[in-house]
């Protein structure tokens, strides 16, 4: 008896467990297709969805959602995010409900534009900087530099390189972008999913911050209203400036793909100017959409600075409003390039 009970517990555990893999795994009567060639689609296209009802069911009402918002089934993509999204279906039949989805990726319509660059002064720059954010505030230059055990928080008098004031991270920490608005000083750590906030006139630290869906920190930028974050992908987070809460983000895409990488980032004239981590170049974003409307090509300016064994790749950008134009260094550089950025 004893064994035949537990042969009966194993025997309904199984017919339980069968149930319920049966129920996950069952299939949707309806599916959705669109017109974006192998996912993909442009920017100002129309996207056109169809639902195929695969048991012929008398269908009561169809709603269709992309990122949250109603669309039709035949919608322009003109003020739309780039990116990736997903496409969900809500069937009603026979009183029933079903959802089923699938996903586009809306690429740029244009491809961007080519920018190159001619040098209008040369600074002197700390060779042992390990660059990760510039950027000014009152004509004086503010910079955070990474390494564990090495990384600062600096204010610098940028046409001597002198050192106004410098605070040292614990060691724990690896600097990463920065960023100043209403008077504080916004600095991102690497993978340690922290910031600290400072006081700009002081170097007071006020607090800190932990990122959200964004895992790492790589760069900063804000536009006086919104703090813009990279954090190593294609993406780029919305902060609250007051809470420091993700908000939303966009996606940086060309007409091609994604553009991974996003690293330090400066707001300039309305848009992102962005160093991609490990290349020669700095992409002109969209902030409204992610679309990528220009590249600046600095391959020729590592060659201009002092070669050495920790040379490292190009990364700081920054724009003065006082000379209305665009800084530019790299990790271990000794030279600040001041530019003029020209079409190719």
């Amino acid at each position: 008896m004893q064994v035949f009970k537990y042969l009966s517990i194993i025997f309904l555990s199984t017919i339980l467990i069968s149930c319920g893999s049966n129920a996950k795994q069952r299939k949707s009567d309806f599916s959705l297709s669109t017109n974006a060639k192998k996912g993909n689609i442009f920017l100002n296209e129309t996207l056109e969805i169809k639902l195929k009802n695969k048991k012929n069911h008398i269908i009561d009402s169809v709603s269709f959602i992309m990122d949250g918002q109603k669309i039709e089934e035949s919608t322009p993509l003109s003020d739309v995010k780039l990116g990736k999204h997903n496409i969900e279906a809500t069937v009603y039949y026979n009183n029933e409900k079903q959802v089923t989805s699938t996903s586009i990726t809306i690429l740029n319509n244009e491809a961007p534009k080519i920018y190159t660059y001619n040098i209008v002064n040369e600074y002197p720059h700390d060779i042992t900087s390990y660059t990760q954010g510039i950027e000014f505030f009152n004509n004086n230059l503010y910079e955070s530099t990474g390494q564990y055990k090495e990384s600062k928080l600096r204010e610098l008098d940028y046409k001597t390189g002198n050192i106004i004031k410098n605070i040292d991270l614990a060691d724990e920490y690896f600097g990463e972008g920065l960023t100043i608005l209403d008077d504080k000083i916004y600095q991102l750590t690497w993978r340690e999913g922290t910031g600290f906030v400072y006081d700009v006139n002081t170097f007071d630290k006020i607090s800190s911050f932990k990122y959200g869906n964004s895992k790492e920190g790589w760069g900063l930028c804000n536009n006086d209203t919104t703090i813009y974050k990279s954090d190593g992908t294609e993406n780029i987070w919305l902060l609250d400036p007051n809470t420091l809460v993700e908000q939303s983000y966009i996606q940086v895409y060309t007409n091609k793909g994604k553009i991974v990488g996003i690293n330090e980032m400066e707001w300039i004239n309305g848009k992102i100017y962005a160093n991609r981590y490990q290349k020669d170049g700095v992409a002109i974003i969209n902030p409204n959409n992610g679309a990528v409307i220009g590249v600046i090509d600095f391959s020729s300016l590592k060659e201009k600075v002092t070669q050495h064994q920790k040379l490292d790749v190009l990364n700081g950008i920054a724009y003065n409003p006082e000379t209305n134009t665009i800084f530019v260094t790299g990790k271990r550089w000794d030279k600040l390039f001041e530019v003029e950025i020209v079409e190719n």
